[in-house]
């Protein structure tokens, strides 16, 4: 027993002792006869002894008063009220004089509120609420919210002087009036103007991390909406698991508006298809496919191997897994896709069972024009030459990243990925060991090369936000969920399939723009949006089906199978893939080949 426990043990010991005494205090109204005062002496011999045994078999010493919590108050409970049956016991049995039966029941009342009492206000003191200086100091904070999160927000924040939180709101109408921590909660969401006006508050935390993301962009919209500063609490799920603590609030990213309920994935059938088998990745160090890899993990594969051209973007990935990651396998291989002898080597070297191909080119207007013949050789090429790799070596799995973009396509990128659905769909024919399955999604939130990162640089220098149309509409999926809806339809696939994910509802690019303004704390005076024009082969909305497609519904609610109708024959594959490997093309001979070869391309013409 160290010295603050053996502290303790004499406190506890003291108050036991001066409770007894304090009993018979009151039981004679302040004048204890004195045969009753000799007998309250007498019995401290056995009653020390007996309470000392029960205190140290129950743990109380186990526990840090600076941290008493229900927890310690259980075992206090249990220990004085065994104690007061053993004392009443051996009165019993003895027939000890002079202790009235009222002192028994007085005792143990009075020496839990002793000593619950002592542990609970010492804690007091020591969060600052007893004689504190920092009260009243602090930024002003209304919080949003009034539930667990609001509750943990408010105890962690009590031990600091950054802020000071003089309200809560809540939609639940019956906790208005009443208090949480001693903090008032004051009214609805919808209140937030009004109260904040009244209080003199510039900032607002959002405490609703199990909320549906709708309540929280509304929270987020309310209080953006009175001039105030929002931020927001961490994930539950990283808060219990002690990755970071509520009080480490930061600022509300458009992510947090845009994301969607989280996603319910068949666990058991991942398992089954990625745990304890060799799964390789290209693009490995792609915004898509480093979350692939992310997602993957949880699933403990025996071997995760990086397949990435660049080699900065390899690195950065091995590092990571190097640091949160260290009990998984990796292989990291420098490679192209359209080199069939470094797959050939990657594959007979690590003989993957799973592979998601993820590399590509993507980025619309610069793969328009004069990287055109680039584009196409290393979506439609690269796709190709990984999956023949796939089929020689024997994978079981092979799932393609799509797009959107690859439907009724109005330029090079959304046409060449459509092609690359279709190599995949041809292979899938003359192909019965490997089930070639492909995934197509919209923009993913976040990744290099969106317009994410475009607006956050823009703002950061003063301005103005670029927007190519004032009516541009584009789907946007987190990036965690793409991966996550990306890694089910693996699962479900069987061979041949398109699954095309639900992407919501879209959202206009100018409202992104207003969102990322004033989620920096800037009005659009300050931080202009300019429209600049559609750029080469950009639309004003991306379709997830052709005109000629149909889907049939699959278990998961997020995924539908889309029918395509092109393919293509093997003569066509095979002069394809002689074209791709020949000379050099120019833009426009790309343009007429892909017109030929996808029935659904209509390249946008300039106006």
């Amino acid at each position: 027993m160290n010295w603050r426990a053996l502290l303790a043990f004499i406190h506890d010991l003291t108050a036991t002792a001066v409770m007894w005494l304090a009993a018979y205090w009151i039981r004679f109204n302040f004048d204890i006869p004195p045969e009753y005062l000799a007998a309250s002496w007498a019995a401290l011999a056995w009653l020390i002894p007996l309470y000392a045994v029960i205190y140290l078999k129950f743990g109380l010493y186990r526990g840090i008063w600076r941290y008493a919590s229900m927890g310690d108050l259980r075992r206090l409970l249990i220990a004085v009220t065994l104690g007061a049956t053993a004392m009443a016991g051996v009165v019993y049995m003895i027939q000890a004089p002079g202790i009235p039966r009222s002192i028994l029941l007085l005792h143990p009342i009075l020496l839990l509120l002793a000593m619950g009492g002592n542990r609970f206000l010492y804690r007091a003191w020591k969060d600052g609420h007893l004689f504190s200086q920092n009260l009243h100091d602090g930024q002003p904070v209304l919080v949003l919210g009034a539930g667990d999160a609001a509750a943990m927000l408010l105890k962690d924040l009590s031990r600091s002087s950054a802020w000071r939180v003089v309200g809560l709101l809540d939609d639940d109408a019956a906790k208005h009036g009443r208090r949480l921590a001693d903090v008032p909660v004051l009214g609805p969401l919808a209140a937030v103007a009004d109260q904040a006006g009244r209080l003199g508050v510039t900032h607002a935390i959002i405490a609703m991390p199990n909320a549906s993301a709708a309540q929280r962009r509304r929270a987020a919209e309310l209080a953006g909406a009175a001039g105030l500063a929002v931020l927001t609490v961490p994930a539950m799920a990283d808060v219990l698991s002690g990755k970071v603590s509520v009080s480490q609030v930061r600022k509300v990213e458009l992510e947090d508006l845009l994301g969607r309920d989280p996603i319910q994935l068949d666990d058991e059938g991942l398992h089954r298809l990625l745990t304890g088998r060799r799964v390789l990745v290209t693009g490995a160090g792609g915004s898509i496919g480093s979350e692939l890899c992310r997602q993957i993990a949880h699933y403990a594969p025996a071997r995760l191997v990086f397949f990435e051209q660049s080699e900065f973007a390899l690195y950065r990935i091995e590092q990571e897994f190097v640091s949160v990651f260290p009990e998984i396998g990796i292989a990291c291989v420098v490679g192209d896709v359209k080199d069939e002898a470094s797959l050939a080597a990657a594959f007979a070297a690590h003989r993957p069972e799973v592979v998601f191909h993820a590399a590509a080119y993507k980025h619309v207007p610069l793969m328009e024009n004069e990287n055109a013949w680039q584009a196409l050789r290393n979506n439609v090429l690269g796709t190709w030459c990984v999956a023949r790799a796939a089929m020689a070596a024997g994978v079981d799995k092979f799932v393609m990243v799509s797009t959107d973009k690859a439907v009724n396509p109005t330029n090079v990128m959304g046409a060449s990925k459509r092609l690359a659905e279709m190599v995949c769909q041809a292979l899938q024919a003359e192909c019965r060991d490997t089930h070639f399955v492909t995934v197509r999604f919209g923009n993913v939130l976040g990744s290099s090369g969106s317009v994410i990162p475009r607006f956050r640089e823009q703002i950061a220098r003063g301005g103005p936000v670029t927007v190519t149309h004032p009516d541009i509409i584009r789907y946007f999926m987190l990036i965690p969920e793409a991966a996550q809806l990306v890694l089910q339809a693996g699962l479900m696939g069987r061979g041949g399939e398109i699954y095309v994910l639900d992407m919501g509802e879209p959202v206009k690019i100018v409202d992104l723009a207003r969102d990322m303004i004033r989620l920096s704390g800037y009005t659009e005076e300050e931080i202009r949006i300019v429209f600049t024009g559609l750029r080469p082969g950009e639309k004003l909305f991306e379709e997830l089906l052709a005109d000629g497609e149909h889907t049939l519904p699959t278990p998961h609610p997020k995924l539908r199978i889309a029918q395509a109708q092109a393919a293509l024959s093997g003569e066509a594959m095979a002069a394809l893939m002689e074209w791709l490997q020949g000379a050099s093309q120019d833009e426009q001979a790309v343009k007429q080949r892909l017109a030929q070869l996808v029935p659904e391309y209509q390249p946008r013409r300039p106006e």
